[in-house]
């Protein structure tokens, strides 16, 4: 089991952004993380990736609990975040480097070529951070989740911002990472979900609603419309 959730919760006071929800997923499928914005998404992804202690609740990748193993959960994870911190003065191949660097990586200047390659910055790798477009940044902070080859990746809102153009690209590139990683991204766009998921998690004001394939949950529901069995989960 490569993703293993218990109990998870995280309070703000009386508000409940995250409220026991419990889920796991293997290695090899690509989970949506589906709801409404303020559902508790982003909160959720903060936890699994270490950045947002939980109220109460465990959250494990590959074994590793994420709160008491955080050094060892960050070798084997690749995090992606909805506001991409990027170092905007540096060049594209130095930032990756910087980061190849950071992981202690072997041979760190083929890594950074071969994740330059695999994410489709060949021809941008020589440009600042600050000059590219917003499909582009997002493609550096993929690189930069993906580059010490991690078994789990956490996309949050992964294509925010892109063009049709860009959303088709990054979501194949997705799907291909999805081949021999866990990958789970949260997003409010159904499509994206129909686009490149295995199955769909879908939170309301804190709490799942659902866990389930695609297929499954449409059939549960006896529709072909997973924007109708949404509409009928979160209202």
């Amino acid at each position: 089991m490569s993703i293993k959730v218990q109990s998870l919760s995280k309070h703000y006071d009386t508000q409940k952004s995250v409220d026991n929800i419990s889920f796991s997923a293997d290695t090899g499928r690509i989970i949506g993380f589906l709801g409404p914005n303020g559902a508790g998404k982003s909160t959720t992804m903060k936890m699994l990736a270490g950045y947002l202690q939980p109220t109460s609740g465990s959250a494990e990748l590959c074994g590793l609990d994420v709160q008491k193993q955080p050094l060892e959960v960050k070798r084997i994870m690749g995090y992606l975040p909805e506001q991409t911190p990027l170092y905007a003065d540096m060049y594209v191949k130095e930032f990756l480097l910087f980061v190849a660097n950071t992981y202690g990586l072997k041979h760190p200047a083929l890594k950074v070529q071969e994740t330059i390659k695999a994410v489709g910055l060949d021809a941008e790798q020589f440009k600042k951070i600050a000059m590219l477009s917003k499909g582009y940044k997002q493609r550096v902070g993929l690189a930069q989740a993906i580059i010490h080859d991690p078994k789990v990746l956490i996309l949050d809102e992964p294509t925010s911002g892109l063009d049709p153009n860009q959303l088709t690209e990054i979501r194949a590139l997705i799907r291909t990472l999805g081949k021999n990683k866990t990958v789970i991204l949260s997003t409010h766009i159904m499509q994206e979900v129909e686009a490149v998921c295995d199955e769909v998690i879908i939170i309301n004001k804190g709490r799942i609603v659902a866990n389930a394939t695609i297929d499954a949950l449409k059939a549960t529901h006896k529709t072909e419309s997973l924007e109708d069995i949404f509409r009928k989960l979160t209202s």
